[in-house]
């Protein structure tokens, strides 16, 4: 066996139609485009979403919602993160950079810190935007917050 020899299976290949190119091969005359008509001829093309005179479906369906161009997108951190990347890493201070180098967040992110699990350690914790338990909660604890 040689790459000259591959071939594809039998059967998985099909002939494309050739078109339009004489009575003997059954597609000439029309072209299976039928007999006159706009969709016989060149340069037809239909509207998009026509559906033969019906309603058309972005019609029939009513408009809801807008998308808000001045919302922040957060990226959201956990307390429980902070906690576990202060004891793994022996931190006092958490900044994006260390979110960014321990893979939680990309370097456009912004970042807010959500109050979800419980801190121990007395941290400085940098971040975007906190919730208001978030921060309570690292103020309880003996840290303190820094908004950038």
């Amino acid at each position: 066996m040689n790459l000259s020899s591959l071939k594809p299976a039998e059967g998985s290949i099909k002939a494309r139609k050739r078109i339009g190119r004489g009575p003997g091969s059954g597609l000439g005359g029309t072209s299976t485009r039928g007999h006159k008509g706009a969709k016989s001829r060149s340069g037809y093309s239909r509207k998009i979403g026509f559906e033969g005179g019906q309603m058309p479906i972005q019609r029939r369906l009513p408009k809801f919602g807008f998308k808000n161009i001045n919302r922040i997108e957060y990226k959201p951190i956990n307390l429980s993160v902070i906690q576990t990347l202060s004891e793994a890493n022996s931190l006092s201070k958490i900044t994006v950079e260390d979110l960014i180098t321990a893979g939680f967040i990309s370097r456009k992110s912004l970042v807010k810190v959500l109050a979800n699990g419980t801190l121990t350690a007395a941290l400085t914790v940098e971040a975007h935007a906190f919730s208001k338990s978030a921060e309570e909660a690292i103020v309880k604890a003996g840290g303190t917050i820094v908004k950038l």
